[in-house]
């Protein structure tokens, strides 16, 4: 049986609305790129389902790269146009969906919010105050950016995984996997101080908890409150919206910067697979240009 693109298309959105009850808006929008893949066929003189292949709806998702449109608006319309095949499959209208094996397109990799190392010593070497809380607050950005944390691992440290003698940190990450992070320089000494004079005043009677990490009513510090703590030493430093990941970001960058081996970042951080840990040979590459425009007498025509 021949069914033209444009019957498959009402009948496909008939389903959507009638049997699958999806939501007026998907429906717009799978509608509307349907539109676009039938009319873009049509100027191709194809008008029926049997006459499309897989380049053309490999065609149709380049032209919304070519038009500039996001990464997520051509996967969306992929995904219209593999639903409506399959539907022609599933109903018998089709011998096949040419749109079944064509990959999504790739969202552009975007570089990490890094800190410059100046901007990392104005935050780490401001006053805080000598209370618990902000001595406390002190530990945890030299221990974001001086092991690497992601924050729910920093949230997650009980007091057995710090080993101050042998300067290391046993750090629960991703599926419970457990690494071990070198706890040395600042890092180490603040923590040591905040753990032996100040945590203690934190600790609550007859309450006992292994976290390192407490808030004001002894308990375990959360997600939330380091990202607050974050954002508030930021500010003071002069750097907005201060992320806890940004100084895990700025960890692997200095030290690629600084000429550590991207396999050794790579276990610092946790990565399962070093293409993860790639981006910031990008962020280096970024740095060398930065040096060689600063340095080279011929760098700037």
């Amino acid at each position: 049986m021949t069914i033209s693109l444009e019957d498959a298309r009402e009948e496909f959105l008939d389903y959507l609305q009638a049997e699958r009850g999806s939501s007026p808006n998907t429906v717009a929008s799978y509608g509307f790129d349907l539109k676009r893949y039938v009319r873009l066929l049509r100027e191709q003189g194809k008008t029926n389902v049997s006459d499309v292949v897989r380049g053309d709806v490999e065609r149709f998702v380049a032209s919304y790269a070519e038009l500039d449109y996001a990464a997520a608006s051509a996967e969306r319309a992929l995904s219209a146009v593999r639903s409506m095949h399959g539907f022609l499959v599933a109903e018998g209208l089709s011998q096949g969906n040419p749109a079944r094996d064509v990959p999504m397109p790739k969202h552009p990799q975007h570089l990490p919010d890094v800190l410059s190392i100046d901007q990392a010593r104005a935050l780490l070497d401001q006053t805080f105050a000598a209370s618990a809380a902000a001595q406390r607050d002190r530990a945890i950005l030299e221990v974001l950016y001086g092991c690497g944390l992601r924050v729910s691992e920093l949230c997650g440290l009980d007091l057995v995984h710090v080993m101050e003698g042998e300067g290391l940190l046993r750090v629960l990450g991703k599926g419970s996997k457990e690494r071990v992070v070198p706890l040395m320089g600042k890092a180490s000494s603040v923590l040591g101080e905040y753990m032996a004079t100040w945590r203690p005043l934190l600790v609550r009677a007859g309450r006992p908890v292994d976290a390192v990490f407490l808030n004001q009513r002894g308990t375990r510090l959360t997600r939330q409150s380091v990202h607050a703590i974050c954002q508030r030493y930021g500010r003071l430093a002069g750097i907005e919206g201060l992320h806890p990941h940004t100084l895990r970001h700025s960890f692997a960058t200095h030290l690629v910067e600084g000429g550590a081996d991207l396999r050794v970042v790579q276990e610092l951080l946790g990565h399962a697979n070093i293409a993860t840990t790639q981006i910031y040979s990008h962020v280096d590459l970024t740095h060398v240009r930065w040096e060689y425009l600063s340095a080279h007498p011929r760098a700037k025509v």
